[in-house]
């Protein structure tokens, strides 16, 4: 092997004039006869160290005697592929063959320090110590599960990855920020996307994901796609797609572009103003985009997938919630970031808030719009955000509008309150807890100043109480006025003609006195589950006179709210039991 130039500032990878780094603590030599199995184990001990380069075919460089060979024999895709495999798909590194001065080609993988250990398929865990592959015991590796992999610097990277016309859009989003003012090199160094690494300044990731070229954000971050699909059916099948791979700044332009394209509105006349109303307000969906982009895994090597249907918008986010967070908190748990460098970055330039409260305005503007809550279906590995826009409740718009100018504030959790309530008719406290997303002890307060500002009212006594809308808000909401109580008993029985006539109502009538309310259609599904074991759709069809649709809502719902769990598949076959 030649002697190669030493230096206490070592490069991270091949200079431009084809010097080579030495081995040592970020740069594995392996000869020409390795296997791409593995070359793949040393790239996962480089990662679960420090990041670096792996070269192969160094020690061919300067033997006469085998000009004809170099690492030119070894193709690219076969290295990558055996990473993919040993990491699980979760180790995204750069291959590149390098011609040197002398003619031969050398191979080079340059591997980023990974953002948590990775393990093998047999649960081995390996870590290059500058000199040889080492076990790594799991207490050693604990504190690197908290790295951020959007901080991290490919080695290979350069401030060529960067696109003066993104940067520029970046500089104009925060405009309002002192560093605005600065130099492009100083505004990227103030925000953190620039760092100095082998002598020289060198782009994060977080850095490519906001302004790099296509050729930088194929080469580093091929996962930051995001496919659209727009489906003229609530169907699987699609009638368009677009493939996306752009910084997120160009990527949510885009996308709205594609949304609003297929987007409408219904006016809503509230006094002398006109409220409009889209099937996908552009607000909420620009803010679970953002929520996408910002909280998805990066290490994962699947693509955010975005899915406009008629009656929803549905974006699929790989990586599950994270610390802790769960569908049924997701409102109350404090935030948690999975790429703190690019989630601060783009709180800076005032597109995501700090303090996380994009999901509390989600929820916010669609139950301003009489619309069903955000849904939040959560897997191991990926996210599933539902925006339901089936149709919206026009009163409730209006009602809304005008309580909000009479009590100045209508916060989040009257908003809950009151669209539930107008959803089902009836609502115990537990029932309203679990949608507020609260402990019971907590909700007392909250429902008394509902109950002093004339929005709600108790009914029923002792554990059997129950929570709906006073008789003005649902005349407010055209809602018909629910079952009360029997009139007491006098001395003499009325004459059929002294009978009270029922009150006309002013959208709808209840032509049979004995339907049951939603709250009590819930009441029955449950007592059907506890005294037969189980409850199907039939039975409750039979039981309440619903529909088939109807009474899948209900039995979803109670399914959704952990009382009710679900067996087999199919309307006939399926089954509910108690939780």
């Amino acid at each position: 092997m030649p002697s190669l130039p030493s230096s206490t500032d070592q490069p991270d990878a091949i200079s431009p004039l084809g010097v080579l780094p030495p081995a040592g603590p970020q740069c594995v030599h392996l000869p020409l006869e390795v296997t791409p199995q593995e070359l793949a184990r040393y790239a996962v001990g480089l990662a679960n160290s420090r990041g670096g380069t792996v070269l192969v075919g160094v020690d061919l460089v300067g033997r006469e005697n085998d000009a004809q060979r170099d690492a030119g024999e070894l193709h690219p895709l076969m290295v990558t592929h055996a990473i993919f495999e040993l990491s699980g798909g979760r180790l995204t590194v750069n291959v590149q063959h390098h011609r040197l001065a002398g003619g031969k080609k050398v191979l080079a993988v340059f591997v980023p320090q990974a953002p948590y250990v990775l393990a093998a398929p047999d649960g081995a865990v390996i870590a290059w110590d500058g000199a040889h592959l080492v076990p790594v015991a799991p207490a050693q590796s604990e504190p690197v599960a908290d790295q951020d992999f959007t901080a991290v610097v490919p080695p290979d990277a350069s401030l060529a990855d960067l696109d003066p016309a993104e940067v520029m859009r970046l500089r104009s989003l925060g405009r309002r920020i002192e560093a605005a003012n600065l130099p492009d090199l100083d505004f990227l160094r103030e925000l953190g996307l620039l760092q100095p690494s082998g002598g020289a300044l060198r782009p994060t990731l977080a850095a490519i994901l906001l302004a790099g070229t296509p050729a930088a954000l194929r080469a580093h971050v091929p996962q930051a796609e995001v496919c659209y699909y727009h489906h003229a059916t609530t169907d699987a099948e699609f009638q368009f797609r677009e493939d996306l791979l752009r910084p997120i700044p160009s990527l949510l332009t885009r996308l709205a572009e594609l949304i609003q394209a297929r987007n409408r509105f219904t006016p809503v006349q509230v006094g002398l103003f006109r409220i409009e109303v889209w099937d996908q307000d552009e607000a909420v969906y620009r803010e679970a985009l953002l929520n996408a982009l910002t909280h998805r895994d990066y290490t994962l090597r699947d693509v955010v997938h975005v899915h406009h249907y008629p009656d929803r918008l549905e974006i699929m986010n790989p990586g599950g919630l994270t610390g802790g967070i769960t569908p049924s908190n997701i409102l109350r748990h404090q935030p948690k970031r999975r790429n703190p460098l690019l989630a601060e970055v783009l709180a800076r330039l005032g597109l995501v808030e700090r303090a996380g409260v994009g999901v509390d305005k989600m929820f916010n503007l669609m139950l301003r719009h009489g619309k069903e809550p955000p849904e939040f279906l959560n897997y191991p590995d990926a996210v599933t955000l539902s925006l339901h826009s089936p149709g919206f409740d026009a009163d409730f718009v209006r009602f809304v509008a005008r309580k909000q100018e009479e009590m100045q504030t209508l916060s989040l959790d009257m908003l809950i309150v009151l669209s539930l309530l107008a959803r089902e008719g009836e609502a115990t406290r537990p029932h309203l807890a679990r949608a507020l997303q609260l402990p019971e002890d907590r909700t007392p307060r909250l429902l008394r100043g509902m109950e002093e500002h004339g929005l709600i009212e108790r009914a029923g006594v002792g554990r059997g109480i129950a929570y709906k809308l006073t008789a003005e808000v649902r005349g407010a909401l055209g809602r018909p006025a629910l079952a009360t109580a029997a009139p007491r008993v006098t001395n003499q029985a009325p004459t059929p003609e002294e009978k009270p006539k029922r009150p006309r109502q002013p959208r709808q009538t209840v032509t049979d006195e004995a339907v049951p309310t939603p709250a009590e259609v819930r009441a029955i599904a449950l007592a059907l589950a506890r005294e037969n074991g189980k409850v199907r759709n039939v039975d409750l069809r039979q039981t309440c006179g619903l529909k088939t649709q109807q009474a899948w809502k209900v039995l979803r719902k109670l399914v959704l709210d952990g009382l009710l769990v679900k067996t087999g598949t199919g309307t006939r076959d399926a089954a509910y039991k108690l939780a």
